[in-house]
């Protein structure tokens, strides 16, 4: 499945349901006007005794001060109550699960059914190449059911109900994560949050024309001239007619994601019984099942993995294709019969369940796992061949080999890295200790400077951590940072301008800034940045690539001379990725000089990059990979760059495996 290929579908779908939903507010405007002209006809007619030959009140089809009075003010109630709704939401999917009545997980739980639920999940973000989202339960539901919410990967949410993490198997469990995995890659979740707040503003002229029905109970004189009770009744039923058309194209769009995130999942975990598990088991549970008996349930009913709510009297409205519909697609034998489950029988909680089952992949990574950290490639191993057209495909779609990998790299970490990437004080103190030079000396000169800068218990833990992190290969750096965003989104505001401060001299503390470096900074403040500064998300700007060739041809040329070749090597890296960027009339895309290409030039170029449709940003990363592997080699560097660049234009990159 193509990664940009489901991007660029989502953008679509936003499009196409912008269009039916504003489909859908032109006819309730034209609803409403037509029911104004004839409820205030009559009232006129009555106060002015204004009948035809027939005795029927006088009636103007087309009256223009009330089409337009009638149109600015539904689409007034309608935006602001949408824009109420959205802004609510805007800070990201912790909103929403805690609105569920989400419990966070501490990511240092000894909880055996948390601590299964916390390195399914961190395993899955691993080998997505995303941070791993913070993970909620919800203690109060006893039925199997999740969901994903959140706006991009940094500030993504995954809960669960209680039921799926205590009744779930390892490889169930992880069959469900990889479902939600797959809305977190494919731009699900923004659509989701969108058709929440638009439902909820078409909701709002309900709610106005039930206040308005109220004031019937006012008694006194002229009550029956009143029309607001009649406009509040028209209000009232237009209102649920526009949320029952508007439930239909959520559900509509809610159905056709889920068959693709369940096959988005078996294809991550090459184990369709993992999921096909977890949906016999719902319909095992009987009534229960995955039902959601939280107040808010039906408004997220389209964003869960089963039906959260009661069967709908109309199939339309179904937001989940039926649980053996789902279970046939990889099961076609399935005789519909669901084994009972009871919660006291549940499944073993911890790890060792069913990994004997899982076929044996042993990928080549860049390095060797030894005496229990991935330590970095030995001087003579031969570095592996990553051809550039097999990248592409695994962008934002990785497979169970990265699974594999995700979870060798996580256990082989030491314990002091993993319990600090999961402490957000301590996790400022890892990311530091990624930066700090190998030279004793200026190593000694920055650890005094962040203890000024920050916090002496930074600086302690910084040189603590050192060791080990020293040991690291490059390629486990990224996922180290991914496992630290999680705990960094708890430090408080100032905090994180005293991070953010302190990271930035620790990398120009050396008196050079390496592209590596910068992009890892980049993407802890692009994950984290808007959170503290609420900055607005980008939106995209660039729909063709002209105008972009010069940010394009500033990131290919720091590309090429990122490595240690000599002039014409550098040539010929550029060459190789130029004309997956260059039109054949374009003179624009060339080599720049060092001085051209440098930091602030490639900040300015990626920012702007950023904001392309994702068609351009696929043309982006196949000109940088194709520049990085000019040689035909990816080396651990190279390739860890690569994905540093691919995360700040928000395309998940996963580690680059090899089988042996």
């Amino acid at each position: 499945m193509d990664f940009f290929e489901q991007q660029a579908k989502a953008h679509r779908k936003t499009k196409w349901m912008v269009l039916y939903f504003a489909m859908a507010v032109a006819a309730m405007i034209a609803a409403i006007y037509v029911a104004v002209v004839l409820v205030f006809s009559g009232v006129q007619a009555q106060q002015h005794r204004a009948f035809d030959a027939r005795g029927q009140p006088q009636l103007v089809l087309w009256n223009s001060q009330i089409f337009f009075g009638v149109s600015l003010a539904t689409l007034a109630i309608i935006g602001v109550g949408g824009l109420y709704k959205t802004m609510a939401l805007s800070a990201g999917g912790s909103v929403v699960s805690e609105m569920m009545g989400g419990r966070a997980v501490n990511p240092n739980s000894s909880d055996p059914d948390e601590r299964k639920l916390l390195n399914v999940v961190e395993e899955m973000a691993i080998a997505s190449g995303v941070p791993v989202p913070q993970v909620y339960v919800m203690d109060g539901e006893d039925g199997i059911n999740a969901f994903a919410a959140g706006h991009k990967t940094g500030d993504a949410t995954v809960t669960v109900t209680r039921g799926c993490m205590k009744l779930l198997s390892r490889d169930e469990l992880q069959g469900v994560i990889g479902h939600e995995f797959s809305h977190i890659l494919n731009g699900d979740m923004r659509l989701n949050l969108r058709l929440m707040g638009i439902i909820f503003g078409i909701l709002c002229l309900a709610v106005i024309g039930r206040v308005l029905l109220q004031t019937a109970r006012g008694g006194g004189r002229g009550r029956g001239q009143n029309p607001l009770p009649l406009l509040g009744l028209i209000l009232l039923i237009v209102g649920y007619i526009g949320v029952f058309f508007g439930r239909l194209i959520q559900a509509a769009v809610s159905r056709q994601r889920e068959f693709l995130a369940d096959a988005s999942s078996v294809q991550f975990t090459r184990n369709p019984g993992g999921i096909t598990g977890a949906l016999k088991k719902i319909g095992g549970l009987g009534a229960t099942g995955s039902r959601i008996s939280h107040a808010h349930a039906e408004e997220l009913s389209h964003m869960f993995f089963g039906n959260g709510v009661s069967e709908p009297f109309i199939r339309l409205l179904e937001t989940h294709p039926p649980l053996i519909q789902r279970i046939c697609v990889f099961e076609p034998a399935f005789d519909g019969v669901f084994p009972e489950v009871r919660y006291e029988e549940r499944e073993q909680p911890f790890e060792k369940l069913s990994r004997s089952k899982r076929p044996p992949m042993m990928p080549n990574i860049f390095g060797t796992a030894m005496g229990g950290v991935i330590l970095a490639s030995g001087a003579t191993e031969k570095p592996p061949v990553i051809r550039p057209h097999s990248i592409l495909p695994n962008l934002g779609n990785p497979t169970p080999l990265h699974l594999h990998y995700a979870e060798q790299l996580r256990n082989s970490l030491p314990d002091s890295v993993k319990a600090a990437a999961r402490e957000p004080a301590d996790a400022v103190a890892l990311v530091y200790a990624m930066l700090l030079s190998d030279d004793e000396k200026l190593r000694a000169t920055q650890l005094a400077e962040i203890g000024k800068r920050f916090s002496p218990a930074a600086s302690a833990k910084a040189a603590a951590l050192f060791p080990d992190v020293s040991q690291a290969a490059k390629h486990a750096h990224l996922p180290m940072i991914n496992l630290a965003i999680g705990a960094l989104r708890h430090l408080s505001a100032p905090q994180f301008g005293q991070f953010s401060q302190t990271l930035q001299w620790l990398i120009e503390s050396d008196g050079k800034v390496e592209l590596f470096e910068f992009a890892l900074q980049k993407i802890v403040r692009r994950h984290l940045a808007p959170q503290f500064a609420k900055a607005a998300t980008p939106v995209i700007q660039f729909y063709t690539l002209k105008p972009l060739v010069p940010d394009g041809a500033v990131l290919l040329s720091a590309l090429a001379q990122a490595s240690d070749g000599d002039a014409n090597q550098i040539s010929k890296a550029f060459d190789a990725g130029a004309p997956y960027l260059r039109a054949p009339d374009d003179a624009d895309l060339q080599l720049l000089p060092r001085e051209q290409c440098g930091i602030p030039q490639v900040d300015a170029a990626l920012n702007r990059l950023a904001q392309a449709v994702p068609i351009i940003k696929k043309n982006l990363i196949d000109a940088c990979v194709h520049v990085v592997g000019a040689d035909g080699v990816i080396q651990e560097a190279e390739a860890e760059l690569l994905r540093a660049v691919a995360d700040t234009l928000d395309c998940p990159m996963p580690p680059f495996v090899t089988m042996e």
